[in-house]
């Protein structure tokens, strides 16, 4: 203590201050390990949220920001409309649109897992002709199998989204693998991954636009009902920022 008698050295404050820790050093190294537990655990909250900030963001920039998605709404006497069939082609000339794609909803047509399963039973399921561009547009893969191309879309061919897929109880492929669609079996060419940009999609058999033969051509006489496009990121910030 100093001369005067107001004020500790730094010695002796060290030895007052250890006073507790070690008459009690039980108590002491508890509260030590509190306080790293609770620094522990805040360190641990706010890095499992940066964790699912930076998670969430990488998922949807995978996804794309850019997609755009037009569909019919309703005419003037407020009935249902429809797309003209030019859209998707006037939607390509768009400047900045890069790839557009489109499908027709088949309302009379069902998807079955095969003929014996009673008509009432869809699980709301539906059918849906689809443009070949469908896969890029909505940038997803397939889970199982291949993606409609030039020469199967022609045929009774179809490929299952996601969510039909494991309603109609089809998990893998093999050759001859089938689904009884629009009165007609029709081979599972493929099994899309989920789009979580386009869930009408996962609910759908999805086939081709086809020209070859005529009963598969009859199912096919449809409008666009959907035209789904990709465009350039700086234009569409543009446009949402005129809008």
């Amino acid at each position: 203590m100093s001369a005067n008698g107001q004020r500790l050295r730094l010695k002796d404050g060290l030895r007052v201050a250890s006073v507790g820790l070690r008459a009690r050093p039980l108590r002491a190294a508890l509260s030590a390990l509190g306080i790293a537990i609770g620094t522990a655990a805040i360190v641990g909250v706010l890095g499992l949220s940066s964790s699912s900030q930076a998670g969430l963001i990488a998922e949807i920039n995978q996804l794309g920001t850019n997609l755009l998605t037009v569909e019919a709404g309703q005419s003037l006497t407020g009935g249902p409309a429809q797309l003209p069939r030019e859209a998707p082609a006037r939607i390509t000339l768009l400047g900045n649109v890069q790839l557009v794609a489109h499908t027709a909803l088949l309302e009379n047509e069902k998807v079955y897992r095969s003929s014996a399963i009673p008509v009432a039973e869809t699980g709301g399921l539906e059918v849906q002709a689809a443009s070949l561009s469908l896969l890029s547009v909505l940038n997803t893969g397939l889970a199982r199998g291949v993606w409609l191309n030039a020469g199967t879309a022609r045929e009774p061919v179809a490929v299952l989204g996601a969510v039909a897929a494991q309603q109609l109880g089809i998990d893998r492929l093999y050759p001859g693998k089938r689904i009884w669609l629009g009165g007609q079996w029709f081979d599972v060419a493929g099994i899309m991954q989920p789009s979580p940009l386009a869930l009408d999609i996962d609910v759908s058999a999805l086939i081709g636009y086809p020209a070859a033969q005529p009963d598969v051509s009859r199912l096919c006489q449809h409008r666009p009902w959907r035209a789904r496009s990709r465009t350039a990121e700086h234009d569409l910030r543009a446009r949402r920022r005129r809008s």
